[in-house]
């Protein structure tokens, strides 16, 4: 794969190891963050430093990536006064790695489309420990010869590229993935809970799930029972991993991306409310497994 001049804005927790990872991949990395740390790790690993998105947006770049918090941190940082679509130069590629919901998606893509600028949305799953692997599944929403342009680019950070249609269609995949997630989290806390309060060893109820029809990825991979598993933030006191608040964001886009089409979500909007409660009893940094803590008895 032939080396591109990449801009990169966001170096949180998933976007710093994934502008770590096109680094490793050969590629000229330039990035902006208001965290001064994230950005001298980033120009200690090989990336030149930018003072503002502007600066960035105005170098000789060939690809864009954003890896921002929220949608109107997407908005802004695209759509605003002193913005990219302010300052880059049309036919850059525009690639917005963001969990947002699906219509903001559209809306900045059909901005930067006006200004010259293809954009794709591709949020991603995979969690702080696939960002440092590289081993992302990243869901892009963009025409077909657009995938293309920006599958190698995406490559370097990530195993899995799916193309799921046409722009915005990343972020419904993302949305509908992130809701099936929390209510079979939730659902498998209940379960484990049950069976040991009825008197059944965790681990070995565990190993009957992952032998039955009930197994699923949280029961397979991200086991929320402490100590069924090693390896997981239920091992060590829920730190790390997918927090309880990202969690609880991606449901609120879900339902009120629903509300938009009219479509019922029940067990969407009950997983919702578990997450906002246990966000406001003030759990909300700890990992989204945790939630089997609102079915335990305080100790």
């Amino acid at each position: 794969m032939s080396s591109s001049r990449i801009g990169f804005i966001g170096l949180g927790n998933m976007g710093a190891p994934m502008a770590h990872n096109l680094l490793k991949a050969g590629h000229s990395v330039k990035v902006f963050d208001l965290n001064a740390n994230a950005v001298r790790e980033l120009a200690e690993a090989g990336a030149s430093v930018a003072s503002s998105v502007a600066e960035l947006a105005r170098f000789n770049l060939d690809v864009l990536i954003t890896m921002l918090p929220a949608a109107a941190h997407v908005q802004q940082v695209y759509c605003g006064e002193d913005g990219v679509l302010a300052h880059v130069a049309p036919s850059v590629l525009l690639i917005d790695c963001s969990t947002i919901d699906p219509y903001t998606a559209r809306q900045v893509a059909a901005a930067a489309q006006a200004h010259g600028n293809p954009m794709l949305d591709a949020p991603v799953s995979g969690g702080t420990a696939g960002a440092t692997a590289g081993t992302l599944t990243f869901m892009v929403g963009g025409d077909a010869a657009l995938f293309a342009q920006g599958q190698p680019i995406l490559a370097a950070m990530g195993k899995n590229i799916i193309h799921c249609g046409a722009v915005g269609t990343g972020q419904v995949a993302k949305v509908a993935n992130n809701l099936l997630l929390a209510i079979s989290m939730i659902g498998l806390s209940e379960a484990m809970t049950l069976g040991v309060a009825l008197g059944m060893d965790a681990k070995v109820l565990a190993q009957v799930i992952n032998s039955s029809s009930g197994r699923c990825w949280s029961s397979e991979v991200y086991h929320p029972y402490p100590d069924v598993m090693p390896n997981v933030p239920a091992s060590r006191g829920y730190s790390g991993g997918f927090g309880s608040n990202l969690m609880l964001k991606d449901l609120g886009l879900a339902t009120e991306s629903a509300k938009k089409v009219g479509q019922p979500l029940l067990l969407g909007a009950l997983a919702q409310q578990l997450y906002q409660q246990f966000s406001l009893q003030g759990h909300g940094q700890l990992d989204f497994s945790a939630i089997i803590q609102a079915y335990q008895a305080k100790q």
